[in-house]
Protein backbone atom coordinates (compact mmCIF):
# COMPACT_ATOMS: atom_id res chain seq x y z
CA UNK A 1 0.00 0.00 0.00
CA UNK A 2 1.11 3.71 -0.83
CA UNK A 3 2.16 5.28 2.25
CA UNK A 4 0.57 8.35 1.11
CA UNK A 5 -2.59 6.97 0.44
CA UNK A 6 -2.20 5.65 4.22
CA UNK A 7 -1.62 9.30 5.17
CA UNK A 8 -4.36 10.79 3.36
CA UNK A 9 -6.46 8.79 4.70
CA UNK A 10 -5.54 9.46 8.50
CA UNK A 11 -5.81 13.08 7.38
CA UNK A 12 -9.33 12.96 5.96
CA UNK A 13 -10.60 10.98 9.24
CA UNK A 14 -9.22 13.11 11.14
CA UNK A 15 -10.43 16.80 9.24
CA UNK A 16 -14.19 15.02 9.93
CA UNK A 17 -13.81 14.63 13.54
CA UNK A 18 -12.63 18.19 13.74
CA UNK A 19 -15.54 19.49 11.64
CA UNK A 20 -18.47 17.00 13.53
CA UNK A 21 -16.96 18.14 17.17
CA UNK A 22 -16.76 22.26 15.58
CA UNK A 23 -20.68 21.96 14.99
CA UNK A 24 -21.96 20.00 17.77
CA UNK A 25 -22.14 21.90 21.60
CA UNK A 26 -23.28 20.46 24.96
CA UNK A 27 -26.55 22.05 26.71
CA UNK A 28 -26.90 21.79 30.24
CA UNK A 29 -29.73 21.33 33.18
CA UNK A 30 -29.56 25.24 33.28
CA UNK A 31 -30.18 25.48 29.92
CA UNK A 32 -32.87 23.45 28.94
CA UNK A 33 -35.37 23.03 31.78
CA UNK A 34 -38.48 25.08 32.84
CA UNK A 35 -39.17 25.60 37.06
CA UNK A 36 -35.40 25.36 38.06
CA UNK A 37 -36.39 26.87 41.26
CA UNK A 38 -38.92 25.10 42.11
CA UNK A 39 -38.64 22.85 45.17
CA UNK A 40 -40.32 19.45 45.89
CA UNK A 41 -44.01 19.56 47.57
CA UNK A 42 -43.79 23.72 46.90
CA UNK A 43 -46.99 24.98 46.37
CA UNK A 44 -47.10 28.28 44.59
CA UNK A 45 -50.81 30.21 45.39
CA UNK A 46 -52.06 31.54 42.02
CA UNK A 47 -52.53 34.96 42.56
CA UNK A 48 -54.79 36.62 39.14
CA UNK A 49 -58.13 35.37 37.84
CA UNK A 50 -57.84 36.09 34.14
CA UNK A 51 -61.10 36.71 31.67
CA UNK A 52 -60.30 37.85 28.55
CA UNK A 53 -61.50 41.50 27.81
CA UNK A 54 -62.91 42.60 24.23
CA UNK A 55 -60.61 44.46 22.37
CA UNK A 56 -61.63 46.86 18.91
CA UNK A 57 -62.02 44.52 16.04
CA UNK A 58 -62.71 41.79 18.08
CA UNK A 59 -65.68 38.90 16.63
CA UNK A 60 -68.59 38.57 18.85
CA UNK A 61 -71.01 35.76 19.00
CA UNK A 62 -74.08 36.82 21.04
CA UNK A 63 -77.32 34.51 21.29
CA UNK A 64 -80.60 35.72 23.11
CA UNK A 65 -82.89 32.65 24.60
CA UNK A 66 -86.03 32.31 26.85
CA UNK A 67 -88.96 29.94 27.52
CA UNK A 68 -90.55 32.08 24.67
CA UNK A 69 -88.21 31.35 21.62
CA UNK A 70 -90.32 33.35 19.55
CA UNK A 71 -90.14 36.69 21.65
CA UNK A 72 -86.39 35.84 21.26
CA UNK A 73 -86.29 36.11 17.78
CA UNK A 74 -85.95 40.62 17.15
CA UNK A 75 -82.89 40.16 19.17
CA UNK A 76 -81.42 37.37 17.61
CA UNK A 77 -79.47 38.95 13.93
CA UNK A 78 -80.12 35.98 11.69
CA UNK A 79 -79.45 35.25 7.68
CA UNK A 80 -80.89 32.52 5.18
CA UNK A 81 -83.37 30.09 6.23
CA UNK A 82 -84.05 26.39 6.47
CA UNK A 83 -80.16 24.91 5.64
CA UNK A 84 -79.33 27.65 5.11
CA UNK A 85 -80.02 29.67 8.05
CA UNK A 86 -77.44 30.92 10.26
CA UNK A 87 -76.76 33.47 13.37
CA UNK A 88 -74.56 36.91 12.61
CA UNK A 89 -71.80 37.72 14.28
CA UNK A 90 -71.07 41.22 15.52
CA UNK A 91 -67.72 43.14 15.45
CA UNK A 92 -66.47 45.96 17.68
CA UNK A 93 -66.20 49.03 15.92
CA UNK A 94 -63.32 51.66 16.54
CA UNK A 95 -65.33 52.54 18.78
CA UNK A 96 -66.09 50.09 20.77
CA UNK A 97 -69.73 49.35 20.26
CA UNK A 98 -71.44 46.84 18.74
CA UNK A 99 -75.05 47.77 16.83
CA UNK A 100 -77.84 45.65 18.70
CA UNK A 101 -80.91 44.79 17.59
CA UNK A 102 -83.82 46.79 19.33
CA UNK A 103 -80.89 47.81 22.06
CA UNK A 104 -79.19 49.87 19.44
CA UNK A 105 -75.16 50.57 20.48
CA UNK A 106 -73.68 48.81 23.16
CA UNK A 107 -70.01 50.01 24.21
CA UNK A 108 -68.52 46.56 24.73
CA UNK A 109 -64.63 47.50 24.65
CA UNK A 110 -62.39 46.73 27.89
CA UNK A 111 -65.43 44.85 29.02
CA UNK A 112 -64.83 40.98 29.73
CA UNK A 113 -67.91 38.38 28.42
CA UNK A 114 -69.10 38.41 32.01
CA UNK A 115 -69.96 42.22 32.13
CA UNK A 116 -71.43 42.05 28.50
CA UNK A 117 -73.60 39.78 29.44
CA UNK A 118 -74.99 41.65 32.83
CA UNK A 119 -75.20 44.43 31.14
CA UNK A 120 -77.39 43.04 27.82
CA UNK A 121 -79.62 40.95 30.53
CA UNK A 122 -79.86 44.45 32.40
CA UNK A 123 -81.47 46.29 29.28
CA UNK A 124 -83.48 43.36 28.13
CA UNK A 125 -85.66 43.42 31.44
CA UNK A 126 -88.87 45.07 29.88
CA UNK A 127 -88.58 42.93 26.89
CA UNK A 128 -87.99 39.41 28.13
CA UNK A 129 -88.21 37.45 31.16
CA UNK A 130 -85.63 35.29 32.64
CA UNK A 131 -83.33 35.99 29.20
CA UNK A 132 -79.95 33.82 29.20
CA UNK A 133 -77.68 35.82 27.47
CA UNK A 134 -74.47 33.66 25.42
CA UNK A 135 -71.76 35.37 24.45
CA UNK A 136 -68.23 33.93 22.82
CA UNK A 137 -65.15 35.87 21.36
CA UNK A 138 -64.88 33.63 17.92
CA UNK A 139 -61.45 35.23 17.04
CA UNK A 140 -59.81 34.21 20.05
CA UNK A 141 -56.51 32.80 19.02
CA UNK A 142 -52.81 33.09 19.77
CA UNK A 143 -49.54 32.68 17.57
CA UNK A 144 -46.48 30.93 18.36
CA UNK A 145 -43.27 31.81 16.49
CA UNK A 146 -39.57 31.04 16.77
CA UNK A 147 -37.64 27.83 18.09
CA UNK A 148 -40.63 25.95 18.86
CA UNK A 149 -41.05 22.20 16.96
CA UNK A 150 -44.89 23.34 15.30
CA UNK A 151 -44.96 27.16 15.24
CA UNK A 152 -48.07 28.42 13.30
CA UNK A 153 -51.57 30.51 14.85
CA UNK A 154 -53.83 28.71 16.85
CA UNK A 155 -57.71 28.69 17.87
CA UNK A 156 -58.49 28.43 21.64
CA UNK A 157 -62.05 27.70 21.56
CA UNK A 158 -62.15 27.83 25.32
CA UNK A 159 -61.14 32.01 25.15
CA UNK A 160 -58.11 30.83 28.46
CA UNK A 161 -55.14 29.75 27.17
CA UNK A 162 -51.58 29.95 29.43
CA UNK A 163 -48.22 30.73 27.93
CA UNK A 164 -47.61 27.16 28.63
CA UNK A 165 -50.61 25.69 26.58
CA UNK A 166 -49.33 27.79 23.72
CA UNK A 167 -45.88 26.27 23.87
CA UNK A 168 -47.42 23.21 23.75
CA UNK A 169 -49.69 23.30 21.37
CA UNK A 170 -46.94 24.47 19.41
CA UNK A 171 -44.57 21.50 20.30
CA UNK A 172 -42.80 22.75 23.08
CA UNK A 173 -39.28 24.98 22.48
CA UNK A 174 -36.40 23.28 20.78
CA UNK A 175 -34.20 21.63 22.52
CA UNK A 176 -31.80 24.77 21.46
CA UNK A 177 -34.16 27.35 22.34
CA UNK A 178 -33.67 30.45 24.97
CA UNK A 179 -36.08 29.61 27.85
CA UNK A 180 -35.44 32.76 29.53
CA UNK A 181 -36.50 35.15 27.49
CA UNK A 182 -39.73 34.27 25.95
CA UNK A 183 -41.26 37.48 24.23
CA UNK A 184 -45.27 37.95 24.22
CA UNK A 185 -46.32 40.71 22.21
CA UNK A 186 -49.99 42.11 23.11
CA UNK A 187 -52.54 44.44 21.14
CA UNK A 188 -55.09 46.65 22.48
CA UNK A 189 -56.41 49.14 20.68
CA UNK A 190 -53.33 49.43 18.05
CA UNK A 191 -50.87 49.76 21.17
CA UNK A 192 -48.52 46.94 21.51
CA UNK A 193 -47.05 45.74 24.47
CA UNK A 194 -44.00 43.39 24.87
CA UNK A 195 -43.33 41.43 27.66
CA UNK A 196 -40.29 39.37 28.38
CA UNK A 197 -41.08 35.79 30.51
CA UNK A 198 -38.10 33.70 32.20
CA UNK A 199 -39.27 29.72 32.03
CA UNK A 200 -36.65 28.68 34.07
CA UNK A 201 -38.24 30.28 37.26
CA UNK A 202 -41.47 29.39 39.12
CA UNK A 203 -42.63 32.84 39.52
CA UNK A 204 -43.21 33.43 36.34
CA UNK A 205 -46.73 32.06 36.29
CA UNK A 206 -47.56 35.36 37.91
CA UNK A 207 -46.86 37.29 34.79
CA UNK A 208 -49.73 39.36 33.80
CA UNK A 209 -48.96 37.28 30.13
CA UNK A 210 -48.90 33.92 32.13
CA UNK A 211 -52.79 33.90 30.81
CA UNK A 212 -52.71 34.45 26.94
CA UNK A 213 -55.34 37.25 25.15
CA UNK A 214 -57.03 36.94 21.85
CA UNK A 215 -54.79 37.87 18.86
CA UNK A 216 -51.17 37.46 21.20
CA UNK A 217 -47.75 36.33 19.72
CA UNK A 218 -45.37 34.13 21.15
CA UNK A 219 -41.74 34.52 19.90
CA UNK A 220 -39.03 32.04 21.36
CA UNK A 221 -35.05 32.90 20.13
CA UNK A 222 -32.50 31.04 19.55
CA UNK A 223 -29.78 30.50 22.60
CA UNK A 224 -26.01 31.34 21.99
CA UNK A 225 -25.18 27.37 20.92
CA UNK A 226 -27.99 27.64 18.16
CA UNK A 227 -26.78 31.19 16.92
CA UNK A 228 -22.84 29.48 17.06
CA UNK A 229 -23.70 26.28 14.91
CA UNK A 230 -25.27 28.41 12.47
CA UNK A 231 -22.41 30.53 12.13
CA UNK A 232 -20.40 27.82 12.13
CA UNK A 233 -22.47 25.53 9.65
CA UNK A 234 -21.90 28.13 7.08
CA UNK A 235 -17.90 28.08 8.30
CA UNK A 236 -18.07 24.65 7.81
CA UNK A 237 -20.09 23.88 4.66
CA UNK A 238 -17.01 26.33 3.33
CA UNK A 239 -14.26 24.75 5.10
CA UNK A 240 -15.97 21.38 3.85
CA UNK A 241 -16.06 22.77 0.00
CA UNK A 242 -12.36 23.91 0.32
CA UNK A 243 -11.27 20.26 1.46
CA UNK A 244 -13.10 18.56 -0.81
CA UNK A 245 -10.84 20.63 -3.84
CA UNK A 246 -7.69 20.05 -1.94
CA UNK A 247 -8.65 16.72 -1.53
CA UNK A 248 -9.29 15.58 -4.92
CA UNK A 249 -5.75 17.80 -6.00
CA UNK A 250 -4.02 15.48 -3.59
CA UNK A 251 -5.62 12.35 -4.60
CA UNK A 252 -4.79 13.51 -8.68
CA UNK A 253 -1.37 14.31 -7.58
CA UNK A 254 -0.72 10.85 -5.76
CA UNK A 255 -1.93 8.83 -7.99
CA UNK A 256 -0.02 10.14 -10.73
CA UNK A 257 3.26 9.87 -8.75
Amino acid sequence: MNPNFFNLNILTRNIFIFLFLLCTSCATRKDVAYFQNAREFETLVETQSFEPRIKVDDLLSIHISTFDMEATTPFNLTKGEGLNYQEVDYVVDKSGDIDFPVLGRLTVKGLTTTEVKQLIKKKLIGYLKDPVVNIRIKNFQVTVLGHVKNPGTFNIPTERITLLEALSLAGDLEIKARRDNVLVIRDFDGVKTFSRIDLTSKEFINSPVYFLTQNDVVYVEPNESAIKTSSLDNRATIVVSIFSVLLTSTVLILTRS
